[in-house]
Formats: C-alpha cells, structure tokens, sequence
C-alpha cells in the first residue's frame, strides 16, 4: 500500500464511529461503523473521494478496521458493499467476519 497516504485516524463516538484518511485540500476518505453491544461492529459505509481513488485507500481503511476488532476480540458485520467485497477476497479475516 502506497506510503504517501497518511495515517488514519480513528473517530469513537460511543455507539458510531468512523476511520478517516485525511488528504490535501480538506479530503476525506472515511469508513464509519456502529457498534453492536460489546462484541460487534457494522461497518455501514466507506468513501472514499477522487483524491484518494487508486492507492489503496479503501482497503487501508477497511484493513484498519479489522485489525481493530481482531485485537479487541470483535465481530464485523460488512453491510457496506465495497467492505463486504473486501471480506469476500480476504478470506484470512474470517476470524473477525459475523456468520
């Protein structure tokens, strides 16, 4: 993944919240999810902005988030298409995936 992107940074705002890459111009690309409970998430929607298309973002994101609630022993329901499609090729999340 690409080195210039720059961190994302993680919006907890009690029961939602949202990943955000944060670019040149006020750009925004951004992941946001609700929490389920105490062991799930929804990861509701992922954008990501011209600014941002082909490096990766997306993933980076989506990537994030996963990582994220493999460490806190979460589950991720994928209802957003583009996270759901990244489920679908990374089949090493299952472990974090709600069946």
């Amino acid at each position: 993944m690409p080195d210039q992107l720059p961190e994302i940074e993680l919006e907890d705002r009690g029961s939602k919240g949202r990943y955000v890459l944060r670019g040149p111009g006020g750009a925004e690309a951004e992941m946001t999810f609700t929490k389920i409970g105490e062991h799930q998430i929804i990861i509701d929607h992922t954008e990501v902005p011209d600014a941002f298309r082909g490096q990766g973002a997306g993933l980076r994101l989506v990537t994030r988030g996963v990582e994220d609630a493999r460490a806190a022993g979460k589950k991720i329901i994928p209802l957003c298409p583009f996270a759901a499609a990244q489920f679908r090729r990374h089949p090493e999340w299952a472990d974090v995936l709600k069946q």
